[in-house]
């Protein structure tokens, strides 16, 4: 029966394998051209009646077609063995390379500066002892003593955190909600108006008495004088209060 064959030239290695193995001793290909169509069809017998008949593939002994199984064989052999050192070789460079990344990265790490202790520096130190003294020195609670005591703690927090601890404490005070407290207010009651008291007398000599707000009145003669219990009048001669 008549099929489409392509040459074997243009063949995969181990489709060759495969054909060589699988043809016959004197095997051959036809390409068939149809006179009237021009379909072309190969064969490895005789064409159709009317069909131009071309020979692709000559006739070949036993031993030709041996000898091309074997080369066939050997080149698929020599492929497989230059993909494996390909991927030997691709994977021996991809190791290189992470072995220098990482000598690179350790020499980075000891070339670079240890981090600050910052908790055990002196500026630490004396910034705690600034906040004690000034937390304890002011008795009194106002105003001016709590910026003063927040003053010291934010100066105690940038010298013991440092720069990048200090600013991670400022976010997180930043995102708490701030809580005001407002003082109460003492209400304020009108101061009462001073009730106007009654003269009265104090004191008196032989001659005038004084009342309680520095009047002095005459003892002798006709008048009225402020007393205790009253007002009290005068009939001549010594006052009766």
């Amino acid at each position: 029966m008549p099929y489409r064959l392509k040459p074997l030239w243009k063949w995969p290695a181990a489709v060759v394998l495969c054909a060589c193995s699988a043809l016959p001793a004197f095997s051959q290909v036809i390409r068939c051209t149809d006179a009237k169509t021009g379909q072309v069809t190969y064969t490895d017998g005789k064409c159709a009646t009317g069909a131009a008949a071309h020979e692709v593939e000559a006739k070949r002994t036993a031993e030709e077609i041996e000898q091309e199984r074997r080369s066939a064989e050997r080149a698929l052999e020599l492929k497989q063995q230059r993909q494996q050192a390909e991927s030997a070789a691709a994977s021996a460079q991809s190791q290189r390379e992470v072995e220098q990344e990482r000598l690179r990265a350790a020499r980075a790490a000891a070339a670079a500066p240890l981090p600050k202790d910052y908790a055990s520096s002196p500026e630490c130190a004396k910034s705690r002892r600034n906040l004690e003294l000034v937390s304890t020195g002011l008795s009194r609670s106002n105003y001016d003593q709590e910026m003063r005591i927040e003053a010291a703690q934010r100066q105690m927090d940038l010298d013991c955190l440092g720069p990048q601890g200090y600013a991670e404490l400022e976010r997180a005070r930043a995102a708490q909600p701030r809580v005001v407290v407002t003082p109460q207010r003492r209400p304020v009651y009108p101061t009462p108006a001073p009730v106007p008291q009654q003269p009265y007398l104090t004191t008196c000599s032989n001659f005038h008495c004084i009342d309680n707000t520095g009047a002095r009145y005459p003892r002798s003669g006709p008048g009225q004088f402020p007393g205790n219990g009253g007002v009290c009048k005068s009939k001549g001669g010594q006052a009766p209060c």
